[in-house]
């Protein structure tokens, strides 16, 4: 990041909107809103109607022309194109433009590559900026360079321009075996997860939609939480005690983006993979968003490609603080819905309730009085049920509750008991 913005990086936006797509603008918007966080300072924009972008330029050649005379009258350092340009596009707009030439990915893998602090996050990041590298290692050019610094040249990646596909593929290879141990013991922990029988519920959604803060709120994790895109990128989990008295593990999982690079879903699906293998997805909304639907269609999008689009969801249509007028947002995809703020805390209460009311749908009521010599079993009910109602009576011990179906078995053997 840079101080003062005479120190910064003096960027142009650049974008392709398609006969099919109607975002472009907001398209830029957002990659404006990238270039600001990884420290650039954006001095113009140029965006091409066209059917298809330019194979060998990405932009047509009457509109290159344009942006060269633009990027001369702003003394910008370089460009950022809104998609991910092949090695023939880079190095021919490096030809042509005679300035840094950057894209989306790159972008975004470079404010990880910032953002990232445990060695797990710092494997996943390097191994997505090499796999992004191996093949442009001659369209990129200088632009990778360490004596020009800037944005593309944080991180672990890019340790000189010299290195070779030789090298490239040796360190994938050894970051890809670093990596499938992190998934090896990610696995274990979700292993031991499942045999705790503690619900586990994964929090998702679009980058800044106040995840974090969230998590901060219901459980006082104390992460960072900024508005800024990719805030926090190394997941968080803490216990959370629900109003009932049933505990669950609340897992924060890095932000989702429109056109999130493959490398990045690639690498990342260790740390993805939690929502996978979540009992429930809460799903958060920044409902203040003017693109709150278009963000909403991405997150399902990438949940999908991630095969987590079963699993049941709650979404939280956050940042009630700043709703004007009636407004009411509705998610016909999600089970339950609750409008909150994160940063306030209002109607948490209301969406804690959801959060009973699913995790009781997956259980099995139980009514039975239990003789007093039994009475472990009701320790067993408040461990990984949600006891409703617990009387001492001559008979023994009457209890009302709802307990998952595994724990059941072992509470009655007369099914008869229990309804």
């Amino acid at each position: 990041m840079y101080e003062t913005a005479e120190k910064r990086e003096r960027v142009i936006l650049v974008g392709v909107s398609l006969a099919d797509s109607d975002d472009a603008e907001q398209s830029l918007d957002e990659l404006e809103e990238l270039a600001r966080t990884a420290g650039a300072l954006c001095v113009g924009r140029v965006l091409q109607k066209r059917e298809q972008i330019h194979p060998a330029t990405y932009l047509g050649r009457g509109k290159t022309g344009e942006l060269k005379d633009l990027i001369w009258e702003t003394q910008a350092d370089g460009i950022i194109c809104d998609d991910e340009l092949s090695p023939a596009q880079i190095g021919n707009l490096k030809d042509e433009l005679d300035v840094k030439i950057m894209d989306r990915t790159l972008l975004i893998l470079d404010i990880f590559a910032a953002r990232a602090s445990t060695s797990e996050g710092k494997i996943q990041v390097e191994l997505a900026q090499l796999k992004y590298r191996q093949s442009r290692l001659t369209g990129l050019g200088t632009s990778l360079s360490r004596l020009g610094g800037g944005i593309g040249t944080r991180g672990p990646g890019e340790k000189k321009l010299e290195m070779d596909r030789r090298l490239i593929k040796g360190r994938i290879s050894q970051l890809t075996r670093e990596l499938k141990e992190v998934k090896r013991h990610r696995q274990l922990t979700r292993e031991s997860r499942a045999k705790s029988r503690i619900p586990v519920i994964a929090i998702v959604g679009y980058t800044n939609a106040g995840k974090s803060t969230l998590l901060n709120a219901l459980t006082g994790a104390g992460i960072l939480a900024e508005d800024k895109l990719f805030a926090t990128l190394d997941p968080t989990t803490r216990n959370l005690k629900l109003p009932g008295g049933q505990e669950v593990l609340l897992t924060d999982t890095v932000g989702f983006i429109r056109k999130l690079p493959h490398h990045l879903i690639e690498a990342f699906k260790s740390t993805l993979e939690e929502a996978k293998y979540a009992d429930l997805l809460l799903h958060v909304v920044d409902a203040s968003n003017p693109q709150m639907d278009q963000q909403m269609h991405v997150v399902y999008e990438t949940l999908r490609e991630l095969e987590a689009s079963d699993k049941p969801v709650i979404t939280a249509f956050n940042k009630k603080d700043r709703f004007v007028g009636e407004y009411a947002p509705r998610d016909f995809q999600a089970e339950r819905t609750a409008f909150i703020s994160a940063k306030t805390g209002e109607g948490v209460e209301e969406l804690l309730a959801c959060v009973e009311d699913v995790l009781r749908e997956q259980k099995v009521e139980i009514e039975q009085i239990y003789p007093y010599s039994d009475a472990g079993k009701i320790q067993l009910i408040r461990k990984y049920g949600e006891l409703k109602k617990e009387e001492y009576t001559q008979e023994g011990i009457y209890v009302r509750a709802y307990v998952p179906v595994d724990v059941y078995g072992k509470l009655t053997h007369d099914p008869s008991g229990g309804r």
